[in-house]
């Protein structure tokens, strides 16, 4: 929406009244988890294998294992959980728009209550809720008794596939930290490497959901440093052992 247009509507251009923000929110969201995902999981991966084995290819087939199954995983959870949502959200407009066609005066009077419980009067809810069925009665009945828009409904393959992606571009960073260094630096440098992109990942993670940066972020980097940590001692546990 043009800055002009959204002040005309008595819109703020700061704000995600634009149509489609779900579901563009949904696929950005999911984006940086599976980033997110991606970082820690395959870098946990590799952090446990290196600490056990300075050899290339363990750790490669490890950390690429990890990668391949993480975003598979990412994309089918993603699809499937969406999917369960996109239904739902469909049949509440099925149904919606088959009570409008059966009981319009019982759905004009359930428009006008809800309006009265969002405190207007009377005579004022039921002005708005005519002028609202005259426009378009479903979209009214969706906004203000389910809370959907019809066109923003989330699409289970755009989540799917920025999960899978943004899993493999976080996956790719601890791969690189972990293989191509010198062994004696490829550990601290992994570890390095992985704390600043999750500070990162938290960071725009909280941007997008409107909060606060400084508490999200700290969140990521800890369970991050927390998890590559426990893949540490373990890896060293098994190696000292094996050996």
């Amino acid at each position: 929406m043009r800055a002009e247009d959204a002040a005309a509507s008595g819109q703020h251009t700061n704000e995600p009244h634009a149509n489609g923000i779900a579901s563009r929110l949904n696929w950005l969201r999911a984006g940086v988890l599976g980033a997110n995902d991606g970082i820690v999981s395959v870098a946990a991966i590799v952090v446990g294998v290196a600490s056990a084995t300075s050899a290339f290819f363990p750790i490669l087939t490890a950390g690429m294992a990890g990668l391949v199954g993480g975003a598979i995983s990412m994309a089918l959870g993603e699809y499937v959980s969406v999917s369960s949502q996109r239904d739902s959200e469909r049949a509440l407009v099925a149904r919606e728009r088959r009570e409008l066609r059966e009981m319009p005066e019982e759905e004009l009077d359930e428009l006008t209550g809800m309006l009265r419980d969002r405190g207007l009067s009377a005579s004022t809810a039921r002005q708005v809720a005519v002028e609202l069925t005259d426009r378009d009665p479903l979209a009214a009945h969706l906004s203000l008794e389910l809370n959907i828009v019809e066109d923003d409904i989330a699409n289970p393959w755009h989540a799917a596939v920025a999960s899978a992606v943004a899993f493999t571009i976080g996956a790719i960073l601890p791969m690189l930290a972990i293989l191509l260094p010198p062994v004696e630096v490829r550990i601290p440098l992994t570890f390095t490497a992985v704390l600043l992109a999750l500070a990162l990942t938290g960071a725009l993670g909280a941007k997008l959901g409107g909060s606060p940066l400084l508490r999200p972020t700290i969140r990521v980097v800890v369970g991050g440093a927390l998890a590559l940590g426990a893949t540490f001692a373990i890896g060293s546990l098994l190696g000292t052992t094996v050996a």
